[in-house]
This record gives structure tokens, sequence and C-alpha cells, in this order.
């Protein structure tokens, strides 16, 4: 996966394992997209890549004190996310019986054992969060983060400002981490709450 590296990458990394939260967002926000468009060549699915990339980041947080010694980060990012991909695609196999030969290729190139994923257990946090959202925040809310609808797409299909829809998307967060409080890291929030682009357009 070729993206460019971050300015002060290192020092970053290295921010990040001792706690800072906004080292590892600066880290987030730039590898999330192309991480995305990587992920989707082998899914063909937006929310498995959705999932799948998420998930790689929660789980990276989570042991964020080996991040300052890691020497090129997008490479080791890469292979985060596609061992998770590989691990997803060979869940899938199985649930779908699709032939022995397939399903054995798949395992073959999982390289991970299927671990219990940290990532479910805060997601259904913050979909109870969501929950509580009123009603019109909460269907704009999901129209961007589940359905991927740009906010002109929200806002045509509501009759609304796409000031006003960005406004409601942002103030939908900001409840969500209200909500949870200290029971997620902000962190954590911040990875399960962003949306990856649509990549078939």
């Amino acid at each position: 996966m070729a993206i460019k590296p971050l300015t002060g990458e290192k020092e970053l990394l290295n921010k990040a394992a001792r706690g800072d939260e906004r080292a590892f967002a600066s880290l987030f926000h730039h590898y999330y997209p192309g991480l995305g468009q990587a992920i989707y060549k082998l899914t063909e699915s937006l929310p498995l890549t959705q999932e799948i990339v998420q998930d790689s980041f929660v789980r990276i947080w989570l042991k964020r004190e080996t991040l300052g010694e890691i020497d090129h980060f997008s490479s080791y990012l890469f292979i985060v996310c596609r061992n998770q991909a590989f691990a997803a695609l060979k869940k899938l196999a199985r649930e779908r019986r699709l032939q022995p030969v397939m399903e054995q290729q798949l395992q073959w190139e999982a390289e991970l054992e299927e671990l219990e994923n940290p990532g479910d257990h805060y997601r259904a946090l913050i979909l109870a969060a969501v929950d509580k959202l009123p009603a019109q925040q909460k269907r704009i809310y999901e129209l961007s983060r589940h359905d991927r609808l740009k906010y002109e797409e929200i806002a045509e299909r509501l009759g609304l400002s796409p000031d006003t829809v960005k406004t409601q998307v942002y103030n939908a967060v900001k409840s969500i981490r209200k909500e949870l409080g200290a029971s997620i890291s902000p962190a954590i929030i911040l990875v399960l709450t962003s949306a990856i682009i649509n990549l078939t357009q």
C-alpha cells in the first residue's frame, strides 16, 4: 500500500504509544481512506471494509504501547488490515459453505487465529448511544455513517440544507461521546463513528 507517510510520523507514533489521542487521530485520518480503498479490493463490500478497517484501528489503539517500535507504519497497517480481511473472508466462506478448495485457500492466507473482536463490544455500546439520539438526528447520523450518503444526498432526501445535515452529524457524534463518557476512549469513538467514503463511485 503506497501512502505517503505523515511529516513527523515517528514522533506521532511515539506520542500515540504514550496515550496521546490527538496523535493517534492524526494517524487515523491520514491512513483511513487509503486503507479503505485497499481492503475494498479484497472484500468488494463497503460494510465489511469499514468494519475491517475500524476494527484494525481499534486493535492498534488497544496495543498502542508498541507503536513507537514500528519503522514502516503504512506497511504495518496494511498487514493488520489484510489479516483482518482474510479472517473475515474465511468466516464468510465457512458460513456460506463454499467449496472446500476455496475455504482452504482462505484459511492458508488468513495468518491469524480467530479471536474475539474487541471492536464488536465497543460498537454495541455506540449503537446503544445512537438509539438515544433525537429521531431526526439519529436518522441523519445513520444515513451518513451506515448508508454512507454524502451530506448533499442526505439533505436532498430529507429536505434539509447540507449545512444542517453537517451540524446534525457533528452534534450526534458529540452526544455519543458525552453519553459514553469514560466507558470508551475518545480514540475508539473516533474510529467507530467515522465512515469510509463510497469507494464504488
